[in-house]
């Protein structure tokens, strides 16, 4: 379709809509007061968009098309992770730059994405092969997003995270471990008749972070949380740590769950008393797609027609892309933003790439319908 015919998106609407969006605060498990004015918001515009329950509360938001199998489904989250200042996560634009919680991760990828599907459905395009979904819980567990994937059938996505653009079709894989330590409680003045459960929680966060280090998998980790027992004035007897790990593509998880449980043993055999423990409770695996197929044959032509370099990359942390990727969905993540902008206290977007992410989401739908017609 000529450039000339397609539709185009209204930047004026999408900047409110991208507002009104940050002004709703909607950590994980409290979305439901942005996907209930999402919904309004979408019924108003003449789309049939439905609720698709995760749990008590809470729902995802998804439109699909008229009487036509969705293979691709344009997939954003809706929830941020908890504000720096909860008088401080507004809205606010200085010039073309929104600032407020969620603008980067990933509400400025939603609001691209919604402008994107009103547009299209407003200029009759009602039954392309696209579906639209908000979903909830990435930033903790990705509940929203495995709901999806149990309940709707399709086989590629574009994940709106931001990349600033760039089409991610690799992904890193995500490790979540969970460090506890034991000890013995006793009063504080008398510390040196029991076991502080702290002091080998540290030296096995130390072991832990050199062996990371020298690793050859090339992870990138952080060390999220460090609590111990709240014991008063005594001894804790309770240490606990959690640890995020981001790996490349192609990363052996399992070699790599070894080698930390082996390092755990070794510490355990050299301190019996201290009563260590380790848990991995998220292991989502990396992947990486071939440049080929039709989304991707789409992704170069609208890349070329809007004057961008077709370049792919790596996203480097976790997303709901890890569980559509284990459902068998091919995702590729597109998006307006920096990730090194998110969760940050001045986290901001710049506007015209949210309107051109926009016009992007509406021209890959309409190439990749005729490619698959």
């Amino acid at each position: 379709m000529p450039a000339s015919e397609r539709p185009t998106i209204q930047p004026q609407r999408l900047r409110q809509l991208l507002r009104k969006m940050v002004d709703i605060y909607s950590p994980t498990g409290k979305e439901e007061d942005l996907i209930s004015f999402l919904q309004g918001y979408l019924k108003r515009h003449g789309l049939p968009a439905v609720r698709q329950s995760v749990d008590e509360d809470r729902d995802n938001l998804v439109v699909e098309p008229d009487d036509v199998k969705a293979d691709l489904v344009l997939v954003g989250h809706v929830d941020t992770v908890l504000a720096y200042d909860l008088e401080q996560y507004f809205f606010r634009q200085e010039e073309d730059e929104a600032f407020g919680l969620g603008t980067a991760d990933m509400k400025g990828g939603c609001a691209a994405m919604i402008e994107a599907y009103m547009t299209l459905w407003e200029a009759g395009y009602t039954n392309l092969p696209v579906a639209l979904a908000m979903v909830v819980g990435e930033e903790e567990e990705g509940d929203g997003a495995s709901r999806l994937v149990r309940e709707f059938d399709f086989t590629g996505a574009i994940v709106g995270e931001p990349t600033h653009l760039e089409p991610c079709l690799s992904h890193y894989g995500y490790l979540e471990m969970q460090l506890t330590t034991g000890g013995r409680r006793v009063h504080a003045s008398m510390a040196k008749l029991g076991r502080n459960a702290v002091t080998p929680m540290l030296k096995l966060l130390l072991k832990y972070a050199a062996h990371l280090d020298k690793s050859p998998h090339e992870p990138v980790y952080n060390i999220r949380d460090l609590a111990s027992s709240r014991s008063g004035f005594a001894v804790p007897d309770f240490c606990e740590a959690w640890v995020d790990m981001h790996l490349p593509a192609g990363a052996p998880m399992g070699e790599i769950t070894a080698e930390l449980e082996e390092l755990l043993a070794k510490e355990q055999d050299a301190s019996p008393s201290s009563e260590l423990g380790i848990q991995f409770n998220t292991i989502h695996a990396g992947y990486k797609l071939p440049e080929k197929g039709p989304l991707v044959e789409t992704l170069k032509k609208v890349y070329a027609q809007h004057g961008l370099p077709f370049v792919p990359t790596s996203f480097r942390s976790h997303s709901d892309a890890n569980i559509l990727w284990a459902a068998g969905v091919k995702p590729i993540l597109i998006g307006p933003g920096f990730l090194e902008r998110a969760h940050t206290p001045t986290e901001s977007i710049d506007l015209n790439e949210v309107y051109a992410a926009a016009q992007l989401y509406v021209d890959i739908a309409l190439d990749y319908a005729e490619r698959m017609a």
